[in-house]
Protein backbone atom coordinates (compact mmCIF):
# COMPACT_ATOMS: atom_id res chain seq x y z
CA UNK A 1 0.00 0.00 0.00
CA UNK A 2 1.34 3.43 -0.98
CA UNK A 3 2.17 5.80 1.88
CA UNK A 4 3.59 8.69 -0.21
CA UNK A 5 2.99 9.62 -3.81
CA UNK A 6 4.71 12.63 -5.41
CA UNK A 7 4.09 13.81 -8.97
CA UNK A 8 6.10 16.72 -10.45
CA UNK A 9 6.48 18.39 -7.05
CA UNK A 10 8.40 21.68 -7.19
CA UNK A 11 9.56 23.86 -4.31
CA UNK A 12 11.73 26.98 -4.46
CA UNK A 13 13.06 29.61 -2.05
CA UNK A 14 13.43 33.15 -3.41
CA UNK A 15 13.86 31.86 -6.94
CA UNK A 16 16.28 29.08 -5.97
CA UNK A 17 14.82 25.67 -6.81
CA UNK A 18 15.04 23.23 -3.89
CA UNK A 19 12.96 20.45 -5.50
CA UNK A 20 12.55 20.27 -9.25
CA UNK A 21 9.47 18.36 -10.48
CA UNK A 22 10.27 15.28 -8.43
CA UNK A 23 8.37 12.00 -8.76
CA UNK A 24 8.52 9.07 -6.34
CA UNK A 25 6.46 6.71 -4.19
CA UNK A 26 7.06 5.20 -0.75
CA UNK A 27 5.27 2.06 0.45
CA UNK A 28 3.94 1.06 3.85
CA UNK A 29 5.92 -1.64 5.56
CA UNK A 30 9.13 -0.41 3.91
CA UNK A 31 12.05 1.86 4.77
CA UNK A 32 12.77 4.44 2.07
CA UNK A 33 16.26 5.94 2.29
CA UNK A 34 16.70 9.59 1.37
CA UNK A 35 20.28 10.41 0.34
CA UNK A 36 22.17 13.11 -1.48
CA UNK A 37 24.89 15.76 -1.02
CA UNK A 38 24.40 18.79 1.24
CA UNK A 39 21.74 21.07 -0.24
CA UNK A 40 20.21 18.27 -2.33
CA UNK A 41 16.67 18.94 -1.02
CA UNK A 42 16.30 16.12 1.53
CA UNK A 43 15.14 18.21 4.50
CA UNK A 44 12.87 20.30 2.28
CA UNK A 45 11.14 17.15 1.02
CA UNK A 46 10.62 15.80 4.55
CA UNK A 47 9.11 19.12 5.65
CA UNK A 48 6.68 19.01 2.72
CA UNK A 49 5.62 15.52 3.82
CA UNK A 50 4.92 16.79 7.36
CA UNK A 51 2.80 19.70 6.11
CA UNK A 52 5.24 22.27 7.52
CA UNK A 53 5.77 23.75 4.04
CA UNK A 54 3.72 24.34 0.93
CA UNK A 55 4.95 23.62 -2.60
CA UNK A 56 4.46 25.62 -5.81
CA UNK A 57 3.29 22.95 -8.25
CA UNK A 58 2.67 19.25 -8.66
CA UNK A 59 0.68 16.77 -6.59
CA UNK A 60 1.64 15.21 -3.28
CA UNK A 61 -0.30 12.65 -1.24
CA UNK A 62 0.64 11.33 2.20
CA UNK A 63 -1.38 8.40 3.61
CA UNK A 64 -3.98 9.06 0.93
CA UNK A 65 -4.41 12.71 1.96
CA UNK A 66 -3.68 15.48 -0.52
CA UNK A 67 -1.05 17.91 0.70
CA UNK A 68 -0.76 20.48 2.07
CA UNK A 69 -3.00 19.42 4.94
CA UNK A 70 -2.75 20.56 8.55
CA UNK A 71 -5.80 18.91 10.10
CA UNK A 72 -5.18 17.50 13.56
CA UNK A 73 -6.58 14.10 12.56
CA UNK A 74 -4.06 13.80 9.72
CA UNK A 75 -1.13 15.07 11.80
CA UNK A 76 -1.79 12.40 14.46
CA UNK A 77 -0.69 9.79 11.92
CA UNK A 78 2.69 11.44 11.27
CA UNK A 79 5.79 10.98 13.38
CA UNK A 80 8.50 13.54 12.58
CA UNK A 81 12.01 13.58 14.03
CA UNK A 82 13.93 16.62 12.69
CA UNK A 83 17.73 16.95 12.68
CA UNK A 84 17.59 18.94 15.90
CA UNK A 85 14.77 17.38 17.88
CA UNK A 86 13.21 19.61 20.55
CA UNK A 87 14.13 17.75 23.70
CA UNK A 88 14.01 19.76 26.92
CA UNK A 89 17.46 19.26 28.45
CA UNK A 90 16.48 20.46 31.92
CA UNK A 91 13.77 17.79 32.10
CA UNK A 92 14.34 14.11 32.84
CA UNK A 93 13.77 11.34 30.29
CA UNK A 94 10.39 10.54 31.86
CA UNK A 95 9.36 14.23 32.03
CA UNK A 96 10.12 14.72 28.33
CA UNK A 97 7.95 11.73 27.42
CA UNK A 98 5.10 12.91 29.66
CA UNK A 99 5.28 16.37 28.11
CA UNK A 100 5.06 15.00 24.56
CA UNK A 101 2.28 12.65 25.61
CA UNK A 102 0.34 15.61 27.06
CA UNK A 103 0.96 17.83 24.01
CA UNK A 104 -0.33 15.09 21.70
CA UNK A 105 -3.25 14.19 23.98
CA UNK A 106 -2.16 10.55 24.07
CA UNK A 107 -4.61 8.06 25.56
CA UNK A 108 -3.25 5.83 28.36
CA UNK A 109 -0.10 7.93 28.45
CA UNK A 110 1.64 6.09 31.33
CA UNK A 111 1.14 2.70 29.67
CA UNK A 112 2.49 4.01 26.35
CA UNK A 113 5.48 5.67 28.03
CA UNK A 114 6.35 2.45 29.86
CA UNK A 115 6.21 0.57 26.51
CA UNK A 116 8.54 3.10 24.89
CA UNK A 117 11.02 3.14 27.79
CA UNK A 118 11.33 -0.63 27.53
CA UNK A 119 11.45 -0.53 23.72
CA UNK A 120 14.30 2.03 23.69
CA UNK A 121 16.08 0.45 26.70
CA UNK A 122 15.87 3.77 28.57
CA UNK A 123 13.80 2.61 31.54
CA UNK A 124 16.77 2.50 33.92
CA UNK A 125 17.61 6.09 32.88
CA UNK A 126 14.07 7.50 33.20
CA UNK A 127 15.02 9.86 36.07
CA UNK A 128 18.23 11.10 34.39
CA UNK A 129 18.35 14.72 33.25
CA UNK A 130 18.29 14.78 29.45
CA UNK A 131 21.34 17.09 29.26
CA UNK A 132 23.38 14.30 30.88
CA UNK A 133 22.49 11.64 28.30
CA UNK A 134 24.97 10.48 25.67
CA UNK A 135 24.32 11.38 22.03
CA UNK A 136 22.94 7.93 21.26
CA UNK A 137 20.59 7.98 24.26
CA UNK A 138 19.28 11.42 23.27
CA UNK A 139 18.43 10.08 19.81
CA UNK A 140 16.61 7.11 21.35
CA UNK A 141 14.62 9.47 23.56
CA UNK A 142 13.80 11.68 20.57
CA UNK A 143 12.57 8.59 18.70
CA UNK A 144 10.45 7.57 21.70
CA UNK A 145 8.84 11.04 21.80
CA UNK A 146 8.16 10.78 18.06
CA UNK A 147 6.47 7.38 18.51
CA UNK A 148 4.28 8.36 21.44
CA UNK A 149 1.14 8.59 19.26
CA UNK A 150 1.78 5.38 17.23
CA UNK A 151 2.18 7.10 13.83
CA UNK A 152 1.47 5.44 10.47
CA UNK A 153 4.40 7.14 8.78
CA UNK A 154 7.72 7.96 10.43
CA UNK A 155 9.86 10.76 8.95
CA UNK A 156 13.45 10.72 10.25
CA UNK A 157 15.80 13.51 9.19
CA UNK A 158 19.36 12.21 9.77
CA UNK A 159 18.58 10.58 13.15
CA UNK A 160 22.01 8.94 13.45
CA UNK A 161 24.30 11.96 12.87
CA UNK A 162 27.01 12.05 15.53
CA UNK A 163 25.86 8.72 16.96
CA UNK A 164 28.35 5.89 17.56
CA UNK A 165 28.07 2.53 15.71
CA UNK A 166 26.53 0.72 18.70
CA UNK A 167 23.74 3.29 19.09
CA UNK A 168 23.19 3.40 15.32
CA UNK A 169 22.74 -0.35 15.25
CA UNK A 170 20.29 -0.06 18.19
CA UNK A 171 18.27 2.55 16.27
CA UNK A 172 18.05 0.29 13.24
CA UNK A 173 16.96 -2.67 15.35
CA UNK A 174 14.19 -0.54 16.86
CA UNK A 175 13.00 0.63 13.45
CA UNK A 176 12.93 -2.95 12.11
CA UNK A 177 10.82 -4.00 15.09
CA UNK A 178 8.34 -1.24 14.19
CA UNK A 179 8.19 -2.56 10.61
CA UNK A 180 6.23 -5.62 11.76
CA UNK A 181 3.14 -3.51 11.14
CA UNK A 182 2.32 -1.40 8.09
CA UNK A 183 4.23 1.71 9.16
CA UNK A 184 6.13 3.54 6.42
CA UNK A 185 9.55 4.96 7.27
CA UNK A 186 11.44 7.63 5.35
CA UNK A 187 15.01 7.84 6.66
CA UNK A 188 17.30 10.66 5.53
CA UNK A 189 20.95 9.80 6.11
CA UNK A 190 24.53 10.82 5.37
CA UNK A 191 25.76 7.31 6.32
CA UNK A 192 25.66 5.47 3.01
CA UNK A 193 25.98 2.03 4.62
CA UNK A 194 22.58 2.84 6.18
CA UNK A 195 21.12 3.58 2.75
CA UNK A 196 22.29 0.12 1.71
CA UNK A 197 20.01 -1.37 4.41
CA UNK A 198 16.86 0.38 3.13
CA UNK A 199 14.19 -1.31 0.99
CA UNK A 200 14.37 1.48 -1.56
CA UNK A 201 16.41 4.65 -2.01
CA UNK A 202 15.64 8.12 -3.34
CA UNK A 203 18.86 9.84 -4.42
CA UNK A 204 18.57 13.62 -4.76
CA UNK A 205 21.04 16.17 -6.09
CA UNK A 206 20.32 19.88 -6.54
CA UNK A 207 16.61 19.16 -6.15
CA UNK A 208 16.52 16.49 -8.88
CA UNK A 209 15.87 12.77 -8.52
CA UNK A 210 18.91 10.91 -9.87
CA UNK A 211 17.75 7.46 -8.79
CA UNK A 212 14.73 5.81 -7.23
CA UNK A 213 14.78 2.08 -6.59
CA UNK A 214 16.47 -0.70 -4.66
CA UNK A 215 20.03 -0.23 -3.34
CA UNK A 216 21.09 -3.56 -4.88
CA UNK A 217 20.05 -2.48 -8.36
CA UNK A 218 22.08 0.72 -8.06
CA UNK A 219 25.13 -1.17 -6.80
CA UNK A 220 24.92 -3.53 -9.77
CA UNK A 221 25.77 -0.52 -11.98
CA UNK A 222 29.35 -0.53 -10.63
CA UNK A 223 29.82 -4.29 -10.40
CA UNK A 224 33.12 -5.22 -12.02
CA UNK A 225 34.50 -1.69 -11.56
CA UNK A 226 35.54 -1.88 -7.89
CA UNK A 227 39.00 -3.21 -7.07
CA UNK A 228 41.29 -3.91 -4.14
CA UNK A 229 44.95 -3.00 -4.66
CA UNK A 230 47.33 -4.66 -2.23
CA UNK A 231 51.05 -5.30 -1.93
CA UNK A 232 54.18 -3.64 -0.58
CA UNK A 233 53.46 0.05 -1.12
CA UNK A 234 56.37 2.50 -1.12
CA UNK A 235 53.97 4.88 0.70
CA UNK A 236 50.30 4.03 0.85
CA UNK A 237 49.10 7.64 1.10
CA UNK A 238 51.26 8.58 -1.89
CA UNK A 239 49.80 5.55 -3.68
CA UNK A 240 46.24 6.84 -3.28
CA UNK A 241 47.22 10.18 -4.85
CA UNK A 242 49.12 8.50 -7.71
CA UNK A 243 46.18 6.22 -8.50
CA UNK A 244 43.75 9.14 -8.57
CA UNK A 245 45.95 11.03 -11.04
CA UNK A 246 44.64 8.62 -13.66
CA UNK A 247 41.50 9.85 -15.46
CA UNK A 248 40.30 6.24 -15.56
CA UNK A 249 39.70 6.17 -11.78
CA UNK A 250 36.66 7.76 -10.15
CA UNK A 251 37.68 7.13 -6.54
CA UNK A 252 40.46 5.64 -4.42
CA UNK A 253 40.67 5.36 -0.64
CA UNK A 254 42.67 3.58 2.04
CA UNK A 255 40.99 0.60 3.69
CA UNK A 256 43.47 -0.51 6.33
CA UNK A 257 46.50 -1.89 4.51
CA UNK A 258 45.04 -1.86 0.98
CA UNK A 259 43.65 0.72 -1.44
CA UNK A 260 40.09 0.46 -2.72
CA UNK A 261 39.44 1.92 -6.18
CA UNK A 262 36.39 2.58 -8.36
CA UNK A 263 36.86 2.65 -12.12
CA UNK A 264 35.13 5.19 -14.32
CA UNK A 265 32.46 3.75 -16.63
CA UNK A 266 33.77 2.40 -19.97
CA UNK A 267 37.41 2.52 -18.82
CA UNK A 268 40.10 -0.14 -18.40
CA UNK A 269 42.25 -0.36 -15.30
CA UNK A 270 45.52 1.61 -15.80
CA UNK A 271 47.98 -1.20 -15.01
CA UNK A 272 50.92 1.02 -15.94
CA UNK A 273 50.69 2.83 -12.59
CA UNK A 274 51.16 -0.34 -10.51
CA UNK A 275 54.95 -0.49 -10.73
CA UNK A 276 55.20 3.15 -9.63
CA UNK A 277 53.39 2.66 -6.30
CA UNK A 278 55.11 -0.43 -4.85
CA UNK A 279 56.27 -4.02 -5.27
CA UNK A 280 54.27 -7.26 -5.54
CA UNK A 281 51.18 -5.20 -6.30
CA UNK A 282 47.99 -7.16 -7.02
CA UNK A 283 44.61 -5.97 -8.28
CA UNK A 284 41.64 -8.02 -7.03
CA UNK A 285 37.89 -7.68 -7.61
CA UNK A 286 35.74 -6.30 -4.77
CA UNK A 287 32.00 -6.29 -4.23
CA UNK A 288 30.69 -2.72 -4.63
CA UNK A 289 29.18 -0.74 -1.74
CA UNK A 290 26.37 1.77 -1.92
CA UNK A 291 28.94 4.57 -1.57
CA UNK A 292 30.67 3.38 -4.76
CA UNK A 293 27.36 3.47 -6.62
CA UNK A 294 26.47 6.86 -5.11
CA UNK A 295 29.73 8.42 -6.34
CA UNK A 296 29.19 6.85 -9.76
CA UNK A 297 25.72 8.40 -10.13
CA UNK A 298 26.95 11.83 -9.04
CA UNK A 299 29.98 11.50 -11.32
CA UNK A 300 32.21 13.44 -8.92
CA UNK A 301 35.84 12.32 -9.17
CA UNK A 302 37.82 12.33 -5.93
CA UNK A 303 40.71 14.79 -6.07
CA UNK A 304 44.19 13.28 -6.20
CA UNK A 305 45.97 15.95 -4.18
CA UNK A 306 45.34 18.89 -1.88
CA UNK A 307 46.85 22.28 -2.66
CA UNK A 308 46.74 22.84 1.10
CA UNK A 309 49.74 20.56 1.61
CA UNK A 310 51.83 22.76 -0.67
CA UNK A 311 51.45 25.73 1.67
CA UNK A 312 52.23 23.80 4.88
CA UNK A 313 55.65 23.54 6.52
CA UNK A 314 57.39 20.16 6.41
CA UNK A 315 57.67 18.36 9.77
CA UNK A 316 58.56 14.91 8.39
CA UNK A 317 62.07 14.89 9.93
CA UNK A 318 60.67 15.11 13.45
CA UNK A 319 59.89 11.93 15.41
CA UNK A 320 57.39 11.64 18.23
CA UNK A 321 55.16 14.72 18.28
CA UNK A 322 52.68 13.53 20.92
CA UNK A 323 53.58 11.52 24.01
CA UNK A 324 50.92 10.70 26.61
CA UNK A 325 51.67 8.77 29.82
CA UNK A 326 49.07 7.58 32.38
CA UNK A 327 46.65 10.40 31.51
CA UNK A 328 43.67 10.66 33.89
CA UNK A 329 40.85 13.17 34.25
CA UNK A 330 38.24 13.11 37.00
CA UNK A 331 35.16 15.26 37.49
CA UNK A 332 34.31 14.74 41.14
CA UNK A 333 33.81 10.98 41.58
CA UNK A 334 33.46 10.41 37.83
CA UNK A 335 36.55 9.31 35.89
CA UNK A 336 36.25 10.52 32.27
CA UNK A 337 39.74 9.40 31.16
CA UNK A 338 41.42 6.58 33.08
CA UNK A 339 45.21 6.03 32.93
CA UNK A 340 45.65 6.26 29.12
CA UNK A 341 49.08 6.14 27.41
CA UNK A 342 50.08 6.41 23.73
CA UNK A 343 52.53 8.03 21.28
CA UNK A 344 51.92 9.58 17.86
CA UNK A 345 54.74 10.18 15.39
CA UNK A 346 55.22 12.82 12.72
CA UNK A 347 53.15 12.11 9.62
CA UNK A 348 50.92 9.63 11.44
CA UNK A 349 47.12 9.74 11.39
CA UNK A 350 45.95 8.42 14.75
CA UNK A 351 42.25 7.60 15.14
CA UNK A 352 40.45 7.83 18.46
CA UNK A 353 37.28 5.72 18.40
CA UNK A 354 34.70 4.99 21.04
CA UNK A 355 30.99 5.15 21.89
CA UNK A 356 29.36 8.47 22.80
CA UNK A 357 30.54 9.52 26.27
CA UNK A 358 33.66 7.32 26.17
CA UNK A 359 36.02 10.23 26.98
CA UNK A 360 37.34 11.15 23.51
CA UNK A 361 36.49 14.87 23.58
CA UNK A 362 37.73 15.17 27.18
CA UNK A 363 41.06 13.71 26.08
CA UNK A 364 41.28 16.14 23.15
CA UNK A 365 40.65 19.09 25.43
CA UNK A 366 43.47 18.00 27.72
CA UNK A 367 45.83 17.53 24.76
CA UNK A 368 45.02 21.06 23.60
CA UNK A 369 45.51 22.56 27.04
CA UNK A 370 41.79 23.41 27.45
CA UNK A 371 41.44 21.07 30.44
CA UNK A 372 43.98 20.31 33.17
CA UNK A 373 44.61 16.58 33.73
CA UNK A 374 44.02 15.17 37.19
CA UNK A 375 47.23 13.17 36.75
CA UNK A 376 49.58 11.93 34.05
CA UNK A 377 51.94 13.59 31.59
CA UNK A 378 51.45 15.14 28.15
CA UNK A 379 54.34 16.12 25.90
CA UNK A 380 53.81 17.88 22.58
CA UNK A 381 56.97 18.44 20.49
CA UNK A 382 58.96 17.25 23.53
CA UNK A 383 57.61 20.24 25.48
CA UNK A 384 54.90 21.09 27.98
CA UNK A 385 51.50 22.61 27.21
CA UNK A 386 52.38 25.43 29.58
CA UNK A 387 54.86 26.63 26.94
CA UNK A 388 53.19 29.15 24.63
CA UNK A 389 55.46 28.06 21.75
CA UNK A 390 54.12 24.51 22.08
CA UNK A 391 50.50 25.71 22.02
CA UNK A 392 51.19 27.78 18.92
CA UNK A 393 52.06 24.54 17.11
CA UNK A 394 48.65 22.98 17.80
CA UNK A 395 45.63 23.18 15.51
CA UNK A 396 42.23 22.21 16.97
CA UNK A 397 38.89 21.69 15.26
CA UNK A 398 36.22 21.16 17.91
CA UNK A 399 33.35 18.66 17.70
CA UNK A 400 30.73 21.40 17.74
CA UNK A 401 31.13 24.38 15.43
CA UNK A 402 33.16 26.71 17.64
CA UNK A 403 33.85 29.70 15.42
CA UNK A 404 32.19 33.07 15.86
CA UNK A 405 28.71 32.81 14.37
CA UNK A 406 28.01 36.54 14.37
CA UNK A 407 31.20 37.25 12.43
CA UNK A 408 31.34 36.91 8.66
CA UNK A 409 33.39 34.10 7.16
CA UNK A 410 36.27 36.38 6.22
CA UNK A 411 36.18 38.04 9.65
CA UNK A 412 36.70 34.61 11.25
CA UNK A 413 39.74 34.02 9.03
CA UNK A 414 41.10 37.46 9.97
CA UNK A 415 40.51 36.83 13.67
CA UNK A 416 42.38 33.51 13.73
CA UNK A 417 45.24 34.91 11.64
CA UNK A 418 45.69 37.70 14.22
CA UNK A 419 45.20 35.33 17.17
CA UNK A 420 48.05 33.11 15.97
CA UNK A 421 50.14 36.10 14.86
CA UNK A 422 50.40 34.67 11.34
CA UNK A 423 53.11 36.26 9.22
CA UNK A 424 51.94 37.51 5.81
CA UNK A 425 48.38 37.13 7.15
CA UNK A 426 46.71 38.77 4.14
CA UNK A 427 48.42 36.37 1.74
CA UNK A 428 47.64 33.37 3.98
CA UNK A 429 43.94 34.29 4.22
CA UNK A 430 43.65 34.64 0.45
CA UNK A 431 45.32 31.25 0.04
CA UNK A 432 42.73 29.65 2.35
CA UNK A 433 39.91 31.37 0.46
CA UNK A 434 41.17 29.88 -2.82
CA UNK A 435 41.87 26.39 -1.45
CA UNK A 436 38.47 26.00 0.23
CA UNK A 437 36.50 27.90 -2.44
CA UNK A 438 35.09 30.49 0.00
CA UNK A 439 34.70 33.41 -2.42
CA UNK A 440 30.90 33.48 -2.62
CA UNK A 441 30.53 33.07 1.18
CA UNK A 442 33.01 35.73 2.41
CA UNK A 443 30.38 38.20 3.67
CA UNK A 444 27.92 35.68 5.15
CA UNK A 445 27.74 35.24 8.94
CA UNK A 446 29.29 31.95 10.00
CA UNK A 447 26.20 30.75 11.89
CA UNK A 448 24.05 30.67 8.71
CA UNK A 449 26.61 29.05 6.41
CA UNK A 450 25.78 25.60 4.94
CA UNK A 451 27.15 22.82 7.16
CA UNK A 452 29.82 21.75 4.68
CA UNK A 453 31.13 25.32 4.39
CA UNK A 454 31.11 25.71 8.20
CA UNK A 455 33.27 22.60 8.53
CA UNK A 456 35.66 23.81 5.82
CA UNK A 457 35.94 27.14 7.62
CA UNK A 458 36.69 25.42 10.92
CA UNK A 459 39.40 23.34 9.24
CA UNK A 460 40.88 26.38 7.50
CA UNK A 461 41.07 28.28 10.83
CA UNK A 462 42.69 25.31 12.58
CA UNK A 463 45.41 25.22 9.88
CA UNK A 464 45.87 28.98 9.51
CA UNK A 465 49.15 29.01 11.48
CA UNK A 466 50.69 25.85 9.93
CA UNK A 467 50.58 23.67 13.07
CA UNK A 468 52.71 20.55 13.36
CA UNK A 469 50.01 18.83 15.47
CA UNK A 470 46.36 18.79 14.38
CA UNK A 471 43.42 17.65 16.54
CA UNK A 472 40.18 16.99 14.65
CA UNK A 473 37.17 16.12 16.83
CA UNK A 474 34.52 14.54 14.54
CA UNK A 475 35.38 16.94 11.70
CA UNK A 476 32.97 15.41 9.16
CA UNK A 477 29.93 14.73 11.36
CA UNK A 478 26.75 15.39 9.38
CA UNK A 479 28.42 16.31 6.08
CA UNK A 480 27.91 14.38 2.85
CA UNK A 481 30.34 11.85 1.39
CA UNK A 482 31.72 14.29 -1.21
CA UNK A 483 32.73 16.78 1.49
CA UNK A 484 34.14 13.97 3.65
CA UNK A 485 36.36 12.78 0.82
CA UNK A 486 37.54 16.35 0.24
CA UNK A 487 38.44 16.61 3.94
CA UNK A 488 40.41 13.38 3.86
CA UNK A 489 42.30 14.46 0.77
CA UNK A 490 43.46 17.47 2.81
CA UNK A 491 44.22 15.32 5.88
CA UNK A 492 46.19 12.71 3.93
CA UNK A 493 48.24 15.37 2.20
CA UNK A 494 49.16 17.35 5.33
CA UNK A 495 50.12 14.04 6.98
CA UNK A 496 52.54 13.40 4.10
CA UNK A 497 54.25 16.67 5.10
CA UNK A 498 54.86 15.30 8.58
CA UNK A 499 51.89 16.88 10.38
CA UNK A 500 50.76 14.65 13.24
CA UNK A 501 46.96 14.22 13.02
CA UNK A 502 44.65 12.91 15.75
CA UNK A 503 41.04 12.43 14.70
CA UNK A 504 37.83 11.17 16.28
CA UNK A 505 35.05 9.84 14.08
CA UNK A 506 31.91 7.69 14.08
CA UNK A 507 32.36 6.87 10.38
CA UNK A 508 34.08 3.48 10.37
CA UNK A 509 35.17 3.88 6.74
CA UNK A 510 37.06 7.02 7.82
CA UNK A 511 38.72 5.10 10.64
CA UNK A 512 40.14 2.78 7.97
CA UNK A 513 42.20 5.74 6.68
CA UNK A 514 44.14 5.93 9.97
CA UNK A 515 47.61 4.46 10.49
CA UNK A 516 46.72 3.43 14.01
CA UNK A 517 43.53 3.36 16.09
CA UNK A 518 42.90 3.49 19.82
CA UNK A 519 39.49 2.31 20.97
CA UNK A 520 38.49 4.12 24.16
CA UNK A 521 35.54 2.96 26.26
CA UNK A 522 34.42 4.16 29.68
CA UNK A 523 37.57 6.27 29.83
CA UNK A 524 39.95 3.35 29.23
CA UNK A 525 42.01 2.40 26.17
CA UNK A 526 40.67 -1.12 25.53
CA UNK A 527 42.44 -1.76 22.18
CA UNK A 528 45.25 -0.19 20.15
CA UNK A 529 46.52 -1.18 16.70
CA UNK A 530 46.18 -0.75 12.96
CA UNK A 531 42.68 -1.11 11.47
CA UNK A 532 43.64 -4.57 10.18
CA UNK A 533 44.94 -5.65 13.59
CA UNK A 534 41.68 -4.66 15.30
CA UNK A 535 39.58 -6.43 12.66
CA UNK A 536 41.74 -9.58 12.97
CA UNK A 537 40.70 -9.85 16.63
CA UNK A 538 37.18 -10.69 15.43
CA UNK A 539 37.57 -12.62 12.15
CA UNK A 540 39.42 -12.39 8.80
CA UNK A 541 36.31 -11.00 7.10
CA UNK A 542 35.18 -8.63 9.90
CA UNK A 543 34.47 -4.98 9.21
CA UNK A 544 35.85 -2.27 11.48
CA UNK A 545 32.30 -1.69 12.76
CA UNK A 546 32.10 -5.39 13.70
CA UNK A 547 35.42 -5.06 15.53
CA UNK A 548 34.27 -1.89 17.34
CA UNK A 549 31.09 -3.52 18.63
CA UNK A 550 32.79 -6.85 19.43
CA UNK A 551 35.63 -5.31 21.45
CA UNK A 552 33.24 -3.15 23.49
CA UNK A 553 31.02 -6.17 24.16
CA UNK A 554 33.99 -8.34 25.22
CA UNK A 555 35.21 -5.61 27.59
CA UNK A 556 31.77 -5.40 29.27
CA UNK A 557 31.57 -9.19 29.58
CA UNK A 558 35.04 -9.41 31.16
CA UNK A 559 34.20 -6.68 33.69
CA UNK A 560 30.91 -8.39 34.56
CA UNK A 561 32.76 -11.70 35.04
CA UNK A 562 35.30 -10.07 37.40
CA UNK A 563 32.47 -8.73 39.56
Amino acid sequence: MTAVSACNVTKSFKGNIALNQINFTAKRGEITGLVGPDGAGKTTLIRLLTGLMNFESGELEVLGVKMPNKSSKFLEDIGYMPQKFGLYEDLSVLENLRLYGYLQDTAHTDIRIDELLRFTKLKQFSARRTANLSGGMKQKLALACTLIKKPKILLLDEPSVGVDPISRRDLWEMIHLLMDGDMAVIWSTSYLNEAQMCDSVLLLNNGNVLYHGSPDKLMNNVKGRVFKIEGDFFNKREAVGSILESDALLDAALVGSYVKTVLQKDNSFPNDILNTIGENIKVLDLEPSFEDAFLDVLGVKTKAHSVLANVMSDFSKQKSLISVKDLTKKFGNFTAVDNVSFNVNAGEVFGLLGPNGAGKSTMFKMLCGLLTPTSGKIKILEGSLTDIKVRQNIGYMAQKFSLYGDLKLKDNLNFFARLYEVKNAHERINTMIDIFDFKKYLHINANILPLGIKQRLALACSLMHEPSVLFLDEPTSGVDVITRKEFWTHINNVAKHGVCVMVTTHFMDEAEYCDKIMLIYKGKAIAVGTPDELKAQVSPSASLEDAFIHLVKIYDEERAHKK
